[in-house]
């Protein structure tokens, strides 16, 4: 009789649906000792896995490969049943065919018990579950789309590629350009990484214009209020190639980077202009004065010519620190390779001295030495002295911090390692854009401050008493 029902067939489909052995199973007419035994012995199996078949693409193929083979030795219990076997050969083909079936179900089950665990919460120490889905339309460049939303009965589920309340792909393609970019790719680059991706073709002139929206976000950065003191302020410009008005034109970038009473780093600002000069340099000091800094208690800067006249014009009472090494580099530049080592540990003794008396007694021994072959390196140092041994009235603390402009010139070479990639800039606007935004993904590491600010700040403290009493800091 089951045979003759049709449910049994050579080739079934293992789409078949999932309720159908057991609609068969429970129709009274189907009574024979096949279906009994069937029953008896997949029950359990059956209970379990349709209550899930709909739940799991990979569990489905699974139970469909299952399911397959356990109808074929179906249709083979029928054929048996009709071949009138004697019992024992019936008996015997039962024993045979039926823990073929029956192993067939348990492999399955230890493949999919970890489905069981995922699914069945009332096996959990848990009272939260699924609770189906929340439609969402998304707004994108390419029109609006239908998403639905996984949601849970205790509200905990956190959607990851789209955040809750987000209605909108365009702002957080946004954000992906904005930080390539920040990373130094091009807008060519940006563009073919986009398609590959996320297939979207986005021409580079679009991506300009997104970047373009962070120019007013550039200059409130530029405009925002500052501290009222800051114990350090490190004054440097950085050289790029930019394009303008058909000609390649070399800019200097001005930065200036200051450490607060607290200890904290900060970069001040970020001018793109001419070559650098002390004019420029005198306009971005007006500009600190402008945003609130009414103090800069040391200011460390290179060799420029003008420079410290032009903090001093703001300034006056700000002491100067000339970088040291950038005097070694200038003043040594032409010495013969024969001669590079002997004199740089006669020069080290002057720079490394313990005061300012010995290190001008151990300037006149270099002079008597070297003036005869290198006069130029004696005159530099001392023409300049006045800036270069600010540092010696330090101790050992504030002067590691003040006697180079290292601090600036690790954050110069963070620029350099984002804007490698492009030799020469399309405009002013472009370059400030890429610095810009470097510059934030850069300063997002600033948390804390030097390990010996605590030294530093007491020393600092005597010695600019005066210039800090009723400051709030």
């Amino acid at each position: 009789s089951c045979k003759k029902s049709g449910f049994f067939r050579k080739n079934t489909s293992s789409d078949q649906s999932s309720n159908s052995i057991r609609q068969w199973i429970d129709q009274k007419e189907h009574s024979c000792f096949i279906c009994n035994m069937v029953k008896r012995t997949f029950d359990d199996y059956l209970n379990t896995f349709f209550q899930m078949y709909k739940k799991d693409a990979g569990f489905r193929s699974k139970l469909s490969q299952t399911k397959g083979f356990c109808l074929t030795h179906f249709g083979l219990l029928c054929e048996a049943a009709d071949q009138n076997l004697s019992g024992e050969e019936l008996t015997a083909f039962y024993d045979t065919v039926l823990p073929l079936m029956q192993e067939n179900m348990e492999r399955l089950y230890e493949d999919v018990s970890w489905f069981i665990e995922k699914y069945d919460y009332r096996n959990k120490d848990t009272d939260n579950s699924r609770n189906g889905h929340s439609s969402k339309t998304m707004h994108t460049s390419y029109g609006d789309m239908d998403v639905a939303i996984p949601r849970d009965r205790n509200g905990d589920y956190e959607p990851q590629l789209i955040k809750k309340y987000q209605n909108t792909v365009t702002q957080d393609m946004e954000e992906k350009i904005l930080s390539m970019y920040a990373k130094g790719m091009t807008t060519g680059d940006i563009e073919s990484h986009m398609r590959e991706l996320y297939d979207i073709d986005i021409s580079d002139s679009t991506i300009s214009r997104i970047t373009d929206k962070i120019l007013p976000i550039v200059k409130e950065w530029q405009e925002r209020p500052l501290e009222e003191v800051y114990a350090v302020v490190f004054m440097d410009a950085i050289h790029y190639h930019v394009r303008s008005e058909g000609r390649i034109v070399k800019r200097a970038v001005y930065i200036a980077l200051g450490i607060d009473m607290s200890g904290k780093k900060d970069v001040l600002g970020m001018y793109v202009g001419e070559n650098e000069s002390a004019k420029f340099w005198l306009s971005i000091m007006n500009g600190l004065k402008n945003r609130g800094v009414e103090d800069i208690l040391i200011a460390c800067v290179d060799g420029l010519n003008g420079f410290p006249q032009a903090i001093e014009a703001v300034y006056p009472k700000t002491e100067i620190q000339q970088c040291i090494i950038h005097q070694i580099r200038n003043s040594t530049k032409f010495v013969s390779y024969k001669d590079i080592k002997k004199l740089m540990a006669d020069l080290k003794l002057v720079y490394a001295a313990p005061t300012e008396e010995t290190a001008l007694n151990e300037l006149e021994l270099f002079k008597d030495k070297w003036d005869s072959k290198y006069p130029k390196i004696y005159k530099s140092w001392n023409d300049n002295w006045a800036t270069l041994s600010t540092y010696f009235k330090y101790p050992e603390a504030v002067r590691r911090l003040i006697y180079t402009t290292n601090a600036i010139e690790g954050f110069n070479r963070q620029l350099r390692k984002v804007t490698k990639s492009k030799t020469v800039f399309p405009s002013d606007d472009s370059l400030l854009k890429m610095l810009y935004l470097a510059t934030m993904d850069i300063t997002k590491k600033w948390t804390g401050h030097r390990q010996d600010w605590g030294q530093i700040h007491s020393q600092l403290e005597i010695y600019f008493e005066e210039r800090l009493i009723g400051r709030n800091l």
